[in-house]
């Protein structure tokens, strides 16, 4: 039995590639959602890690033995017909905030690392995905295969700076106290909910592709730790900024802090995942509105990009600790109902 372990890498790098979006690398995603619950968000980190690996295996390789095309099919095959279309259409909701999300991170790092107009962010990403859509986005997309592993790297080398800092094992330990302290209990669930019910889009049709059982099974559970431990370490960078609550683009202050020789190449990594991510999602919408409106994409598009700004002029670190853990929990019957399904692998020949 030939066992494909390159096809397994494959996969597990789109998982990665999916998941790690614009609050992923500024690290805002992380402190809302673990580092600011200190030691308590570490053992969070530990069980979401553990729900990436065992339900992503789970998502993609039952997607690849009902052998849905796309996530529409998929959510009609947990949720029924009529509940899977509600749900497919509440999707529409929740791509188009997680883009506005996306659009006010890259106003984000304009003003807050850049010292630019943050509607200058705004607008020139915009422009920029407008151009991108006329041209052609292989290219584009070609650059998450080299933006993403940049800035494991990055998140790696910032970790084993901060592990040498002499108050790292206090830090680490140390236990905030935080209003909201019963979220670190929710978080692992809302946070893995949350990102797998986005990813589904990009990991359905892969799955389905690849089809065959071990190398699915191989490819979440690779991925799934490779997100585990760029948690880990990101985690254990953030927890060494002082009021790390405050910042917008925490990642992008630490680096500046530590390693000010990779700060800027470091801002245009983290603009790069941002840029990608808004190419990604806005082209998700127009493809799923195409099945309620028949319009010309350049119309849909426009308007996609007008509802996403007018709800990014809401800051981006309130956007995100707002938006961000609300789609988590409504993508908690998705989960769960993923986790009930039952599924029995394929025999191979």
């Amino acid at each position: 039995m030939k066992r494909n372990w390159n096809q397994a890498f494959q996969i597990a790098a789109v998982y990665v590639g999916t998941v790690v979006g614009a609050g992923f690398a500024t690290g805002r995603e992380i402190v809302e959602f673990f580092s600011r619950f200190g030691f308590f968000g570490f053992i969070s980190i530990l069980m979401s890690g553990y729900l990436f690996v065992m339900i992503g295996s789970k998502l993609m390789r039952l997607a690849a033995q009902i052998n849905a095309k796309s996530y529409q099919e998929f959510n009609e095959y947990l949720f029924g017909k009529w509940p899977g279309r509600i749900i497919n259409f509440f999707m529409l909701f929740m791509l188009l905030g997680v883009s506005a999300v996306m659009l006010s991170g890259a106003g984000a790092v304009f003003e807050e690392q850049l010292g630019l107009p943050r509607n200058l962010g705004v607008f020139f990403t915009i422009f920029l995905s407008f151009i991108v859509m006329l041209i052609g986005t292989k290219g584009l997309f070609a650059v998450n295969t080299f933006v993403v592993p940049l800035m494991i790297v990055f998140s790696l080398i910032l970790m084993s700076l901060s592990i040498k800092m002499p108050n790292f094992l206090d830090q680490f330990l140390y236990i905030p106290y935080a209003n909201d302290g019963w979220k670190s209990v929710i978080a692992p669930f809302s946070y893995a909910a949350l990102n797998l019910g986005l990813a589904q889009a990009v990991l359905v049709p892969v799955a389905s592709e690849v089809k065959d059982d071990w190398t699915i099974k191989w490819g979440g559970i690779l991925g799934g730790l490779a997100l585990t431990l760029i948690l880990i370490a990101n985690h254990f960078t953030l927890i060494m900024l002082p009021n790390l609550e405050l910042y917008e683009i925490p990642m992008a202050i630490i680096m500046k802090n530590l390693a000010p020789f990779f700060y800027w190449f470091f801002v245009l990594i983290i603009y790069g995942e941002i840029f990608t991510s808004v190419i990604g999602n806005v082209f998700g919408l127009d493809r799923q509105l195409k099945q309620y409106v028949h319009v010309p994409t350049i119309v849909s598009v426009t308007a996609i990009f007008i509802i996403a700004y007018l709800i990014s002029l809401v800051n981006y670190g309130t956007l995100l600790s707002n938006l961000y853990p609300l789609f988590g929990y409504i993508c908690m019957s998705f989960f769960i109902l993923l986790w009930m399904k039952p599924f029995t692998p394929t025999e191979r020949s």
